[in-house]
């Protein structure tokens, strides 16, 4: 007879088991930390050279250069953001949130980086303010910029309601990025990745470990900055959930527009360097490529 969820017998050692302490997967002392001082001090007489306003419940491209600055900010009211970054080079690089998540954790802030996709695998941007960063975790374990969730989509949402919902962040996304290429909803649609929600307030339940969301504590005028370090495609979706205090894929709640500003330094940050992608051969165990 199959066992429900801890309905297993208690060992007699599960005490000494429970308390083995937690090793961390990937720790990070050996990468370099961004220069902070050198990404704030090439702000300096930057130019804002291009704005993009996204529609509530709709998603907008955007193109950020190698060595530029981009903002993402609240404007009007609280508004959650889903945020997906492509090489402009190349889309099959893309944001990993996964190896994101494993080396920064589960929100990100000031100082953390976006990562690329294997095999490439470097950093595709770096957030060089954040005016929520006061928020930390609160007492639920709840914070902000998350990068555990993935994206409200169609497919989800017809399986647990058993109806269509097109404006969901992956179909907002989808079409933005087909809009933008010409090409097909189908043909880019593999391309929409799992995003960094931003603005938006999220944790895991203390008791079953689910996914939960809060009313953001976002309001008109914060914003979350990125340094480009490599040629960027954006996509930005404003959810469909406004500030997703009660649900996410909704023609009800209350929402509102965001605004992307990209900016260009008189110069790039001293010392900086574009990253080249991963060094590793891709040998995987065989003889080494020639």
């Amino acid at each position: 007879m199959k066992l429900e969820k801890g309905e297993g017998p208690e060992p007699l050692d599960s005490g000494a088991r429970r308390k083995i302490p937690p090793v961390i997967c990937y720790p990070t002392d050996s990468l370099a930390p961004p220069d902070l001082p050198a990404y704030r001090a090439a702000r300096d007489g930057w130019q804002k050279v291009d704005e993009v306003i996204v529609p509530p419940r709709d998603a907008r491209t955007f193109e950020v250069p190698a060595g530029s600055f981009f903002r993402i900010v609240s404007i009007e009211g609280p508004q959650v953001g889903d945020l997906n970054l492509w090489s402009m080079q190349d889309l099959k690089e893309r944001f990993f949130s996964g190896k994101t998540r494993a080396l920064h954790g589960t929100h990100l802030s000031t100082g953390d980086r976006l990562w690329s996709s294997l095999p490439y695998l470097r950093p595709m941007a770096t957030i060089t303010q954040d005016t929520l960063d006061w928020y930390g975790f609160d007492e639920w374990g709840g914070s902000v910029h998350d990068v555990i969730g993935t994206r409200c989509d169609p497919y989800t949402h017809r399986l647990l309601s058993g109806h269509d919902y097109h404006h969901c962040c992956h179909s907002n996304l989808t079409r933005a990025l087909a809009h933008r290429l010409h090409r097909p909803l189908a043909e880019v649609e593999p391309a929409v990745h799992d995003v960094l929600n931003v603005f938006m307030c999220t944790g895991f339940t203390r008791d079953t470990g689910q996914y939960f969301m809060k009313a953001s504590p976002v309001r008109p005028g914060d914003f979350l900055e990125f340094f480009a370090e490599i040629d960027l495609l954006g996509a930005l979706s404003a959810c469909p959930g406004g500030d997703c205090s009660s649900e996410h894929s909704s023609d009800v709640a209350a929402c509102h527009p965001l605004l992307v500003e990209i900016y260009r330094p008189k110069a790039p940050p001293v010392g900086w360097v574009s990253p080249a992608r991963s060094a590793y051969h891709g040998g995987h165990g065989e003889e080494a490529p020639s």
